[in-house]
């Protein structure tokens, strides 16, 4: 297995510097309008919420939240009932939410590449490794939910 140095909240993270970096210093095209910034602060907080609730959800089975370690439980209830990654979906919407409040057309890129990362990288490697974990329930599980939305 590839060893994951990086992991899903310091790509985040250094998506929200490329965001403030492309603000700065490339922001191409501007729009900056009250409802950017209204509806950028809703992606923000609704990222936040999901970040927050799947949290609780993978504490309360008791299983690891670092990807590839410690997996004990497959979680399907709650938020996890609508999608199969919402950790990453509320990370992607931070990020979306925040492009959007700067208001810069460059930022809007961030998004984007970070759901491909983070697709490549973590989402694509993480079901191989639970469809060998619970070889029959992720494999119903994923025939239920869909991997974002």
């Amino acid at each position: 297995m590839v060893k994951r140095i990086i992991y899903p909240p310091i790509w985040l993270l250094f998506g929200l510097i490329a965001i403030f970096a492309c603000n700065e210093y490339y922001p191409g095209l501007r729009f900056t309008s009250l409802a950017w910034q209204v509806v950028g602060a809703v992606l923000i907080v609704a990222g936040l919420l999901l970040l927050v609730t799947a949290n609780g959800l993978f504490t309360r089975a008791g299983t690891g939240l670092i990807p590839f370690r410690n997996v004990s439980a497959l979680v399907t209830e709650g938020i996890y009932q609508y999608t199969r990654n919402p950790m990453y979906l509320g990370m992607l919407a931070v990020l979306a939410g925040c492009a959007l409040t700067v208001g810069a057309a460059t930022a809007l890129l961030v998004p984007p590449l970070f759901a491909v990362i983070i697709e490549v990288r973590f989402i694509r490697p993480e079901e191989e490794m639970l469809r060998g974990i619970f070889p029959q329930d992720y494999p119903a599980y994923c025939e239920r939910v869909r991997r974002w939305l």
